[in-house]
């Protein structure tokens, strides 16, 4: 289920970055709210998704997917430029994000009250 998490997580990072985009600096009201709601629930599922996978992982794997869900949308919807190059490195990435995911076993963790 924390996998799950963290991709719905991913997912609304790639929301939230757009939102801020039309936000305007959080002038225009309705994107503001949007962006706002969309980062507490982006990192309320991050931090449960946190919970059984290894920190440096998931981060890598939710700032990944927000970053390459953002730099997709933005070449498919809002004409911003699509290159070759752009393509290769945004597919490395999401290979990237696939083999930490293929390569992490989930943890369990517990805190134990103390510093380890």
């Amino acid at each position: 289920m924390s996998w799950i998490y963290l991709i719905i997580a991913g997912i609304s990072e790639i929301a939230w970055a757009f939102g801020l985009k039309y936000s305007n600096g959080f002038s225009n009201v309705l994107p503001s709210i949007f962006t706002v709601l969309g980062i507490i629930f982006s990192f309320y599922l991050f931090s449960k998704a946190i919970n059984e996978i290894p920190i440096g992982t998931a981060y890598a794997v939710f700032t990944g997917i927000g970053a390459a869900g953002t730099v997709i949308i933005g070449m498919m919807f809002l004409n911003e430029s699509a290159s070759l190059l752009k393509i290769v490195l945004v597919i490395t990435l999401l290979s990237g994000i696939i083999g930490l995911k293929l390569s992490t076993k989930d943890e369990k963790h517990e805190d134990k009250g103390g510093v380890a």
